[in-house]
């Protein structure tokens, strides 16, 4: 009943400059990701109003990945997003749907003898940074879904505690963020390129 959130958000994708330009020209659209270390499953991420944090991102990948993931000139995509019928992992009755979903698919591993996936940490942080196991039951989520005949998520949104402690004993990560996996494109309603402050002026 509450499922759909009314309203619109402001979502922030890090990325290349020259795919942020593609983009807003029409000439290109955003690819959906598809790793088993997706936090979120698969679909196309923002940050939920933090353009900071998409840049922040977007310049991590320019300095450690190599290849097709390639970043050469950090930028950030402004979207305009309706969650529509959303998996929102902030509400404590979808975090029930998924912790049953996670036994049911436990169990079809084991009758099927497949190994259960594990989140992992990377880099000697404490970070589950590769998410295979969380991808794997959100995706089931979808799946079941869609094979009981029921409408399929648009979105999935959800909290995360990343990063050192801001201060000692704080109750506060340096990248406490929010983020948003879209899985229907016609959620995003239009794509902006983020404007720079005018100091004469106040924040508003």
């Amino acid at each position: 009943m509450y499922s759909t959130r009314p309203g619109l958000v402001i979502g922030f994708h890090g990325c290349d400059k020259a795919v942020a330009n593609d983009v807003i020209s029409g000439k290109a659209e955003l690819n959906f990701s598809e790793n088993t270390f997706d936090w979120l499953g698969h679909g196309v991420y923002f940050w939920e109003y933090s353009a900071d944090r998409a840049f922040d991102y977007a310049t991590e990948v320019s300095l450690h990945k190599k290849g097709s993931n390639r970043i050469s000139e950090p930028a950030i995509l402004g979207a305009v997003i309706d969650l529509g019928y959303c998996l929102d992992l902030i509400e404590f009755k979808n975090l029930t749907i998924l912790k049953n979903n996670f036994e049911y698919f436990k169990t079809t591993c084991h009758s099927s003898g497949i190994e259960l996936p594990q989140n992992k940490a990377v880099g000697g942080t404490d970070d589950l940074l590769l998410r295979d196991l969380d991808c794997a039951i959100i995706e089931f989520s979808h799946q079941s879904r869609i094979d009981m005949g029921l409408r399929p998520y648009d979105s999935v949104k959800g909290v995360f505690l990343e990063g050192n402690d801001i201060y000692p004993n704080a109750g506060f990560k340096e990248k406490n963020h929010i983020q948003i996996c879209i899985r229907n494109p016609n959620c995003i309603k239009g794509f902006f390129l983020p404007r720079i402050l005018n100091d004469k002026y106040p924040d508003v």
